[in-house]
């Protein structure tokens, strides 16, 4: 097996065994080929297993986090089925190692999008819906002490997502101005604003439309996007009630604890 099978293999069992240390072993801080690498032979090895791919998630798209791990782009990771929390739905805490929660804005796409060349009014005309959305990121790496490359390998710190029911079309949602509130526990954790993706959530699905066209694996009708975090995250513990609310958009939540129905 070569050296990013056997890192791919780690990252595997660390979701069932634990957190491990950074990648250090394998991949240089920046080593974005050898990162995109291991996390496609995961999502192979998890496709041959039977889960589906839904879409994509776009990661770094705010400028300061992307000047702390030293990068001038985002990344980006796989969605599955099987990582969809239904809104208002409960997460039980057995099922993450370190999470956390990022108020997001999310896209259901109605066309493929198969031109690298592609521009942001080709994007917008294949956008069915605009959701409000929470993204539950965790991380395979001890500490959430990641680099650049440790993020994209471990599937871009993914683990769950919520997405509102109810969406509104694109020609309804601002998406520069409009503000995120994450709420724990009915207490406001987190603000922030649509431009924190890439100065808009549409830029931020272009660039992620683009490099997945140039890599013959295009975004398909059908699929969602979460287009990056709109404020700071903050930690999960047992027991919290979680929502998020997108001004014009929408709003959505989930409870991480055990399930008592």
């Amino acid at each position: 097996m070569s050296g990013y099978g056997e890192t791919a293999e780690r990252l595997r069992a660390a979701y069932s065994s634990g957190a491990i240390a950074p990648l250090r072993d394998t991949l240089g801080p920046l080593d974005a080929v050898g990162a995109y690498a291991i996390q496609s032979i995961n999502t192979c090895f998890w496709q041959a297993q039977g889960r589906q791919i839904v879409g994509r998630k776009a990661g770094l798209t705010a400028r300061a986090v992307q000047k702390q791990l030293g990068v001038d782009q985002p990344d980006y990771g796989v969605l599955f089925a099987d990582m969809r929390v239904s809104d208002g739905a409960t997460l039980a805490p057995a099922r993450c190692l370190q999470p956390k929660v990022e108020g997001e804005i999310a896209f259901v796409f109605g066309q493929d999008l198969t031109d690298p060349a592609m521009d942001h009014d080709m994007v917008a005309a294949a956008i069915q819906s605009v959701h409000a959305a929470i993204e539950i990121v965790d991380s395979r790496i001890a500490d959430w002490k990641i680099s650049f490359a440790d993020t994209v390998a471990d599937n871009g710190s993914s683990a769950f997502f919520v997405l509102a029911d109810q969406g509104v079309a694109l020609a309804e949602a601002d998406l520069f101005s409009a503000g995120m509130v994450l709420e724990i526990n009915g207490e406001v954790a987190s603000v922030g604003a649509a431009a924190a993706a890439l100065g808009n959530p549409l830029n931020a699905a272009l660039w992620l439309a683009r490099t997945l066209a140039a890599q013959d694996d295009p975004l398909l009708a059908g699929d969602i996007v979460l287009a990056g975090a709109l404020g700071p995250m903050v930690e999960l513990r047992p027991g919290d009630s979680v929502a998020v609310t997108v001004g014009g958009i929408g709003r959505c939540g989930f409870v991480y604890g055990e399930n008592r129905s």
